[in-house]
């Protein structure tokens, strides 16, 4: 597969020199100082494109490029979502001293009840239920209300800086840290999809998709769309890309083979209901781009970002799928670990201002695990594999 890399453009502390240097190929971003909704002017993605080609890479993938929200719900001028992915701890600390994302659904409850205060949330955790297997006898309702009786106000700024602004602000979302009053902002989103379920939001998805095939066509473009993350029901949202039963209904809705999907190993593994080998083997063929990652769940269901190497998702077979079905395919290491050390060790990345979950030395770390992988599983489909930058 290509080897890509989630660059957040010119700004990026993470330098196109830099990137070159550790075997990436193709670079994946979006012209990220353009507002949400105006339209990308062709010099803008003509200097964009040359800037990337000047340092011997290609712009592969365009992503971080938000649908705005009224095509979803169906506004009047006529998909990010309000909810774009969802952690409760950015830096949950790991066994070897190191950080990653970790999504707690005890903590998660508890925003929802106590500082989002939605209507209906204490009924809805009141019937939450966990897959069978996971999350044996426990009572995520009583937990939050549990929380309730020590939570500090400095954990729940903490909550809300997590759940709202890193988040839902992250690369070009709907927040920012300069918003006075996130939390009424999130509520007014929110509101915007009341009476939307899942069959509208469906049917809008597919207005949508419909929509853009034409010039999909025109152009030779593939669109991906992304799984939900966390693939669960959330604050009350339909969420319509979650299983292997949704990407097949959104696959036959709008049958065109520019219409495809986004395999996000991470997000999909997060599903304790998804069978991540058996769905990758199933719509490789529709795959037009792939987040090599892999969550861990634990046995009361809370999960976390596992190694690129361990986890439910098995990328070393996910690699073997898709070297087979397309040993072009753009692909890129996603949610890599944060290194720690002293503060202003050489390892220290915690004041770095990188994005949550795309630290360089994690994500350099994946992209040498991954590339393991890609070399080993080449050699036995016997497919010549080059390491980018060495003279043999």
């Amino acid at each position: 597969m290509e080897r890509t890399w989630r660059w957040f453009g010119k700004k990026d502390k993470i330098t196109l020199a830099m990137l070159k240097q550790i075997g990436v190929e193709g670079i994946v971003t979006a012209l990220h100082d353009v507002p949400l909704g105006q339209v990308w002017t062709r010099e803008k993605i003509r200097d964009l494109r040359e800037y990337i080609e000047s340092y011997g890479m290609r712009w592969s993938v365009v992503e971080s490029l938000p649908v705005v929200e009224t095509i979803k719900y169906g506004g009047p001028d006529n998909f990010m979502p309000v909810l774009d992915w969802a952690r409760t701890d950015l830096f949950h600390i790991n066994p070897n001293g190191s950080t990653n994302l970790y999504f707690n659904y005890a903590e998660f409850a508890y925003f929802d009840i106590y500082i989002l205060k939605r209507a209906g949330a204490r009924e809805e955790w009141a019937k939450f239920k966990f897959p069978e297997g996971w999350g044996k006898g426990r009572n995520v309702l009583a937990e939050a209300d549990e929380l309730a009786k020590t939570m500090t106000p400095e954990g729940e700024h903490k909550l809300v800086e997590t759940i709202i602004i890193k988040t839902q602000g992250f690369v070009s979302g709907n927040f920012s840290e300069n918003d006075e009053a996130p939390i009424q902002k999130f509520r007014d989103f929110l509101n915007l999809y009341k009476g939307i379920d899942k069959a509208q939001l469906r049917a809008n998805m597919k207005y949508f998709l419909e929509a853009i095939m034409p010039t999909c066509e025109e152009y030779n473009m593939n669109m991906c769309v992304h799984p939900d993350d966390p693939p669960i029901e959330v604050l009350g949202l339909p969420r319509i890309v979650r299983t292997e039963e949704d990407i097949q209904w959104f696959l036959d809705a709008v049958p065109n083979k520019h219409n495809g999907l986004t395999f996000c190993a991470g997000s999909l593994s997060a599903g304790a209901y998804n069978n991540v080998v058996e769905m990758a083997k199933k719509f490789a063929s529709r795959t037009h781009f792939v987040h090599l990652r892999s969550c861990h769940i634990f046995p009361n269901g809370d999960f976390t970002e596992a190694s690129h190497l361990g986890g439910r998702a098995d990328l070393i077979e996910l690699c073997r799928i898709f070297e087979k079905e397309n040993p072009a395919l753009p692909m890129r290491v996603d949610h890599g670990m944060t290194f720690t050390d002293e503060p202003g060790g050489i390892m220290d990345e915690s004041s770095h201002g990188h994005n949550a979950g795309y630290t360089l030395l994690g994500r350099m770390f994946a992209m040498g695990q991954v590339q393991g992988i890609l070399a080993t599983v080449d050699r036995e489909l016997g497919i010549e594999y080059k390491q980018p930058g060495f003279f043999d």
